[in-house]
């Protein structure tokens, strides 16, 4: 019993110290590494940059009253288009006691000072007919009568004015009535039948009744790094991506970059706009977020490699091109002149040709183990 338990355990000890040896031996081997093979080829580099913001109306007006009061009916919603001169709002004016009361006065006064100068007038033309005064007399009297008719008019509208916001004599001019002062589309009307609003003067803006804008006629306004405002220029083309439209894409051109930054949570902004080119079958609302896709420099039907291949050492470019991939892959280090870069592939001025393949990422586990099926 005790002899079979020694050999048991002389082998348990020998299969330990193969497998010791051969772990050690596994280990000592040198690891070889396998890489993906590529190609150049011709293609398009671009490099971009990506400004964010939102499309809205290029003139957005505010339409406000000449006058204080209460809107007493709203005639438009938003969302409809009008045309200049469209009636939008009516204010009923509330007037204050001291004019009214100043304006009632005068029209009292001026009524018992023409019925004076009319019975004047009727006596004095009685006796022109006759002879009895000359005709400059008359005339005088005559003149008197028309003033004080005038005036008697005059504080008639002034009443009306006070008391209705508008005379008879100017009713078509009535500032009661809040009219568009441009043709193009409501887009918002904050007020609603029943609220106080203030005339726009020297010390007021005055009431909003409604802000109106021209939708054919749209801007882009969004903000762009310090770091690459100064690759850009006006007139520049520029691809919108709107997200709300299914990430639908318009054509714009850069009209505008501001010559002074704002500080935004540390980084300086620069805030640009560019005039949207919207076809006739889409309707874009005003205050879409936006973004602008600018492209700094293109370089179009060049040759191109992965950017991942390129080994960079100091101010010189290398890639690894292909010498022999049986049995082992043998790579040879070749200089070449890179040009423009989008983070993904890169142009290669000279050193490649379409021809050559070169050295690209590493290989997973996975691809190993299929090459390995494959030998």
């Amino acid at each position: 019993m005790k002899k079979i338990k020694g050999i048991i355990l002389i082998v348990i000890l020998s299969l330990i110290v193969i497998w010791t040896f051969f772990f050690l031996w596994n280990k000592s081997r040198p690891k070889i590494t396998l890489y993906e093979i590529v190609s150049p080829v011709i293609g398009t580099v671009e490099n971009k940059t990506i400004a964010t913001g939102k499309v809205e109306p290029r003139d957005e007006i505010l339409i406000k009253p000449q006058i204080s009061g209460i809107i007493s009916e709203v005639m438009k919603e938003a969302g409809e288009k009008i045309t200049i001169g469209d009636v939008i709002a009516v204010v009923k004016v509330i007037p204050e006691m001291g004019q009214l009361n100043s304006a009632e006065s005068r029209l009292k006064v001026a009524e018992i000072n023409l019925q004076q100068i009319e019975t004047e007038y009727a006596r004095q033309s009685q006796l022109f007919k006759k002879g009895a005064i000359s005709k400059e007399e008359f005339d005088k009297a005559e003149s008197d009568y028309q003033k004080a008719k005038e005036e008697k008019n005059n504080a008639q509208d002034a009443l009306d004015i006070v008391r209705e916001g508008v005379s008879k004599k100017y009713a078509k001019l009535s500032n009661t009535q809040i009219r568009s002062t441009i043709s193009g589309m409501i887009l918002d009307v904050p007020v609603k039948a029943g609220n106080s609003v203030i005339q726009a003067n020297t010390f007021n803006d005055g009431t909003t009744i409604a802000s109106v804008a021209n939708m054919n006629d749209l801007i882009f306004k969004g903000n762009i790094d310090e770091t690459e405002v100064g690759k850009i220029r006006e007139g520049m083309p520029i691809v919108l991506t709107i997200g709300a439209l299914n990430s639908e894409k318009f054509d714009a051109v850069l009209e505008y970059i501001s010559p002074k930054g704002m500080e935004q949570n540390g980084a300086v902004l620069f805030e640009i706009k560019a005039a949207v080119k919207v076809p006739d079958s889409i309707f874009i609302r005003a205050g879409y977020s936006a973004n602008a896709e600018i492209v700094l420099a293109r370089a179009s039907g060049v040759l191109t490699i992965p950017e991942s291949s390129v080994e960079f050492s100091n101010d010189s470019a290398f890639v690894y091109v292909v010498k022999s991939e049986s049995p082992e892959q043998v790579f040879e280090r070749k200089p070449v002149t890179i040009g423009l870069s989008d983070g993904v592939n890169t142009e290669i001025k000279t050193g490649l040709t379409s021809d050559d393949r070169i050295r690209g990422n590493e290989k997973d586990s996975n691809h190993k183990e299929k090459d390995k099926q494959k030998k």
